[in-house]
């Protein structure tokens, strides 16, 4: 076979079901799918390729996978700090959104936030907003792979300024891109059991797995909702949601912080996905989910960032790294939360856990040629013992020198290939001096 891209040179980090990490090794790809994984055997010139590229001894992975981001709240970013997180929303979140998010707002903070993630290494995201109908379009340009969800609340939300109107709104939306694009996937995104009525949850869910897409909802974030859940509805937060029906294979829970096991024998028998946020739980104080119980018990954990205004930061080599020493301190145990089980959250894992896992999460001949390089020949990563340790400790996102989504090249030698990243900072820039003098903030 003739590949239209080789990449040799690297050790390769399959994230296969046996985690192989292959020396010298070699990865072929054509129209966009992997059909080569194997260590070198012969002179690289006796492949077959139009482009030959040399990993310089680098890691070869696949491309990073982040299973919940706000992609426009790259524009809040900083905005507010150090606050409760109903403070932080009720008082300057929800307020900046109201006064600023419009659809090219909306173009421009996910661009930005794209941007970004191109550049520390996610080539796949998933997301959950407003004017999501932008967000995809925005996406669609920047090359990235993405589930992208419309939000429903039961508010005046940016967009939908009829709350009666947001499943159908929401509705629309997955039909209009269901089959537009095959890097995009859309889904449903419900805020909260706590900005949502039951019948919105249940009429979401409903219109959700008729039309076969992911359910997203964010549950048990922080103490004062676990505490609301039992004084409303005498019952977790997770046990109200079973109880309307809306917890299942198809349904993507973010946070999950505040649970138990009884909580998890429910997600667990109901095979729900979560999506562990650490930095943004941690930054806003929400607590620690209890993330090693869930894998235990066989509960398909993904990696995600949240976005920009509650974190601040978009690159998921950095939650890897606080996603595994937060739990070596809490457990007391330096064993728990090892480097590859951190690593398969936010490849393999994270892309079951959005519904991408027969597509993209490993280098795997058949799956998406969804592949990043970072180079390792800096201070910081030498030597190198494990790569799977590197990854996960030592590696930054800034050391990512080349990404490709379905084979395409979104960045070579630390560059953006397509995005004109100084325009899109000079436009992000103009919209943060808007939301100053609109004073959101003094």
């Amino acid at each position: 076979m003739k590949f239209d891209r080789i990449i040799y040179n690297g050790v390769v980090v399959t994230v296969n079901p046996d985690f192989e990490i292959i020396n010298d090794g070699v990865v072929g790809f054509k129209d966009g799918v992997i059909h080569c994984v194997e260590s070198r055997k012969k002179d690289i010139l006796e492949y077959l390729a139009d482009d030959f590229m040399d990993a310089n001894g680098g890691i070869v992975m696949p491309g990073l996978i982040n299973s919940h981001v706000h992609l426009p709240m790259s524009l809040f970013r900083g905005l507010a700090d150090d606050l409760l997180l109903a403070d932080w929303l009720n008082d300057y979140i929800f307020p900046a959104e109201q006064k600023h998010i419009s659809p090219e707002t909306v173009r421009i903070g996910t661009l930005l936030s794209c941007a970004e993630m191109i550049l520390s290494g996610t080539t796949t995201c998933c997301d959950g907003y407003f004017y999501e109908d932008d967000v995809a379009a925005a996406v669609l340009e920047t090359g990235l792979r993405a589930v992208l969800a419309q939000g429903v609340i039961d508010f005046p939300a940016p967009g939908v300024p009829e709350p009666s109107k947001n499943v159908e709104t929401a509705t629309a939306f997955v039909n209009k891109w269901k089959n537009r694009s095959p890097l995009i996937t859309p889904s449903i995104f419900c805020h909260s059991p706590y900005t949502c009525s039951a019948d919105t949850l249940k009429q979401t869910k409903q219109a959700a797995d008729s039309l076969g897409v992911r359910f997203q909802i964010h549950v048990a974030e922080t103490k004062g909702e676990a505490d609301q859940s039992r004084e409303a509805n005498n019952m977790s937060s997770v046990k109200y949601l079973d109880s309307l029906g809306v917890i299942n294979e198809n349904t993507l829970i973010p946070h999950a912080v505040w649970i138990d096991g009884d909580d998890i024998e429910v997600l667990a028998g109901r095979n729900a996905r979560i999506v562990h946020c650490p930095e943004s739980n941690m930054k806003l104080a929400s607590g620690v989910a209890p993330i090693p119980d869930m894998i235990e018990k066989g509960i398909c954990v993904g990696l995600g960032t949240d976005g920009c205004a509650s974190n601040n930061n978009l690159d998921l080599f950095a939650e890897m790294d606080f996603a595994a020493k937060l739990h070596k301190v809490v457990k007391g145990d330096p064993t728990v939360m090892d480097a590859k089980t951190v690593i398969k959250m936010v490849t393999i894992k994270g892309a079951k856990a959005i519904g991408l896992g027969d597509l993209t999460g490993s280098l795997e001949p058949g799956k998406q040629a969804d592949v990043i390089i970072i180079d390792i020949n800096k201070p910081h990563l030498t030597p190198m013992y494990h790569p799977e340790s590197h990854l996960v400790y030592a590696v930054n996102g800034s050391d990512v020198s080349d990404v490709f989504v379905a084979g395409k090249a979104l960045m070579r030698n630390n560059k953006l290939v397509s995005l004109d990243v100084d325009e899109i900072m000079r436009q992000a820039g103009l919209i943060g001096l808007a939301i100053k003098r609109n004073h959101v903030i003094s």
